[in-house]
Parts: C-alpha cells; sequence; structure tokens
C-alpha cells in the first residue's frame, strides 16, 4: 500500500457535452436538468460519481481493494454478511435438522434457496444421517416463493414442509456490537474504493450495520458556464412491439418517441479533498492517482447515443501544502475565468470559450497543478 494523501485538494472540473443528454431528470419526463431561474444547465454530484465508480470497475474489474460497493444491479447487504463473515464475527445462530434418509436425494435435485441446503453427517451414535440446514441469515421470503415454485413436492411431503418451515422460523439473529461495526466499516473502507473516496451510508436494516463513512472527496453539480437549451426530437422506430400494434397500423409498423438533447454546454463542478477524512477511510496516494485518470477519461467509458459528445475539458487542481490547507476554496476557484470569446454567438464547442488562471492571486502554499 502507497502513504495516506497528507495535503488537502480543490479541484475544477470543466467537462461539456454536444447534441446530448448529459443527466435526464426521471421526474421530468428525462429531460435535460435545468436551474429553472437562470436557465443554467445541471448535472448532479451522483451521476458524476457513477462515471467514476464505472470507470475503476473497468480498470480494477472489481478486485479487492478496488471493489465497487455501488453497482449495477448490487445487492448492497451481501457486501455486508461478506464483511462479517471474513472477520469471523457470528451474527446469529442457524438451525439444522434431520430429515429421514429417502429424501436427501429429493430434496438435492431441488433448486434450494440461498442459505438452505441439505447434507450428510453422523449423529451422535455414529450413524449418517441426512439433515437440512439454513444459515442464520436466511431470507424467509424466499422459502414461500420455493415452495409455489415446488408445489408438488409440498403436497406430498407435507411432514418435510413443516419442518423446514419452523426450522426457518427457528433462525436467531444478532445485532453487532459497536467495536464489531467500527471493524466491519473498516474492512469496507478497506475493500471497496469508492466506500474510502466518496463514503456511504452503511447501516441497513436488512443486513449488518457497517456503520457510516463520510468520504474524503465530495463534489458539487455541474453548472453550465452559460444558459443551455433543451431541443426535444421526434424518432421513429421502423418497427413495432406486438401482433396488435401491427394490426392497428395496418403493416406500416412505425412507433414514435421523443428524444431530448442540449445543443452544446460547458459544465463547471468543483470538488474537495480531505486529508483528514483520507486518514479515517484509508484513501491513499495511488487511489487519489486513479482517480484523476478517472476524471480525465471517464466520459470516454460512458458512451451512449443520448448523451451525443461529452469530455471533459480542463482539470485544474490546487495542491495545499498542509492537511488544513493554505488558502480558502472560493478564493482558489475565483482565480479561474471563463468567457465566451464572442457574446454575440451561442457556443458550440470548448474553443468558442477563452479560459485563463490568474496565477498571480494564488497564495504560497498552494501548488497549481493544470492536469488537462
Amino acid at each position: 500500500m502507497s502513504e495516506l494523501i497528507k495535503n488537502r485538494y480543490d479541484f475544477a472540473l470543466l467537462f461539456d457535452v454536444a447534441d446530448g443528454n448529459p443527466n435526464g431528470d426521471p421526474d421530468a419526463g428525462n429531460l435535460p436538468r435545468v436551474d429553472a431561474e437562470t436557465g443554467m444547465g445541471l448535472v448532479t454530484d451522483v451521476c458524476l460519481k457513477r462515471k467514476v465508480r464505472n470507470f475503476i470497475q473497468i480498470v480494477k474489474n472489481t478486485e479487492k481493494p478496488f471493489d465497487i460497493y455501488v453497482k449495477e444491479k448490487s445487492v448492497l447487504g451481501r457486501a455486508h454478511v461478506e464483511a462479517f463473515k471474513d472477520l469471523g464475527i457470528q451474527l446469529g445462530e442457524g438451525g439444522k435438522s434431520e430429515i429421514p434418509n429417502e429424501f436427501l436425494e429429493a430434496l438435492s435435485e431441488l433448486n434450494l434457496p440461498e442459505g438452505l441446503s441439505v447434507s450428510e453427517d453422523e449423529n451422535e451414535e455414529g450413524e449418517m444421517k441426512a439433515y437440512i440446514n439454513v444459515a442464520f441469515d436466511f431470507d424467509k421470503k424466499l422459502l414461500a416463493e420455493f415452495w409455489k415454485e415446488n408445489k408438488s413436492f409440498a403436497s406430498s411431503n407435507k411432514e418435510i414442509k413443516l419442518l423446514i418451515d419452523n426450522l426457518a422460523k427457528s433462525v436467531k439473529s444478532r445485532k453487532p456490537k459497536a467495536e464489531e461495526t467500527e471493524k466491519g466499516r473498516e474492512w469496507m473502507c478497506r475493500n471497496f474504493y469508492d466506500i474510502r473516496t466518496f463514503g456511504a451510508v452503511l447501516s441497513l436494516k436488512s443486513a449488518p450495520n457497517c456503520g457510516q463513512v463520510r468520504g474524503p472527496i465530495q463534489l458539487t453539480f455541474g453548472r453550465s458556464v452559460d444558459p443551455v437549451v433543451a431541443l426535444e426530437h421526434s424518432i421513429t422506430r421502423m418497427a413495432v412491439a406486438t401482433e396488435a400494434e401491427a394490426e392497428k397500423q395496418g403493416g406500416d409498423n412505425r412507433t414514435m418517441g421523443r428524444k431530448f438533447t442540449v445543443p452544446y454546454g460547458l459544465y463547471y463542478s468543483k470538488g474537495f479533498i480531505s486529508a483528514d477524512l483520507a486518514a479515517q477511510t484509508g484513501f491513499d496516494e495511488d487511489d487519489l492517482s486513479l482517480f484523476w485518470e478517472a476524471l480525465k477519461n471517464m466520459f470516454d467509458h460512458d458512451r451512449s447515443a443520448a448523451r451525443g459528445m461529452m469530455s471533459t475539458c480542463k482539470l485544474i487542481v490546487f495542491k495545499h501544502s498542509s492537511a488544513l490547507g493554505n488558502a480558502p476554496a472560493h478564493q482558489l476557484f475565483n482565480a479561474i475565468k471563463i468567457e465566451k470569446k464572442d457574446p454575440s454567438k451561442p457556443p458550440r464547442s470548448f474553443s468558442d470559450y477563452s479560459f485563463s488562471i490568474d496565477k498571480s492571486s494564488i497564495p504560497s502554499g498552494v501548488e497549481l497543478i493544470e492536469m488537462l
């Protein structure tokens, strides 16, 4: 492992979009997000973090310690259970009950739900017996679905069904102690990149409590430099989904739809990195280097027709010589100037803007790093 970061950082991220929807609002028909009062376009911090997570997942292939906690289609509680199992912390008591040997083969052939299993073992007399086992974290809802899928077995083996049902009800869970929760929190930070970077709420009701983590890196919303215009386009699909639709259209088979884009928008997001919080999560220099790479390259691995052309235009980093910092963040950001070259024309590319940094206003103890 590399050293933990020892400096405070502030950074400015400029990215643009051309003929695309950078961040649709699901509460507004997926229209591009816009500040209603100013007309400035918005991209949420959650959207930007998602792109960082996706980049890390591609580069590191979810290998620990660079696994991603909040990834597509994940069940968050599984990571909590894995953490406590790996730490050897027992979170409850499972169950085990003997069953007649003749049921062993029949049950083994069924697709048993996760947490329910059958096995053979010696009893106190040294005889081989069949057993049904249930884990302490078994989800009882799965059992009801299991019996629906195996109605014939349940109806012809009511005694076994009753035994399994009673066994599942007997499972006892326990809440982790404070020191166990802290160990779980440390394990999650150690193994998941996005937790030790952005933080996470790890106190789920349906999983072992791993506390809460406040991440060292925080991002603001991306806000466009100038007002944006959301355009609506009609699109046609030369096919229909069902036979009924085809009959209704008499063989024309067309489906109409809508697509929303921003002709062009230059967005400005600000970020902050705390050395103090990095020490709490274990965020180190290697993690930081990977984060800078993600910001520079994340749009190249997140292409879609809906997003148009998105690119990172500038990444300006202010590195403080101390952990507490040597200047207020707003003073550093004020040194960045972005202006339209021709105010009479709507911008359509980054080259339509002039970009400068007033280096004379940056105080001593702060290093300016132009990464892009």
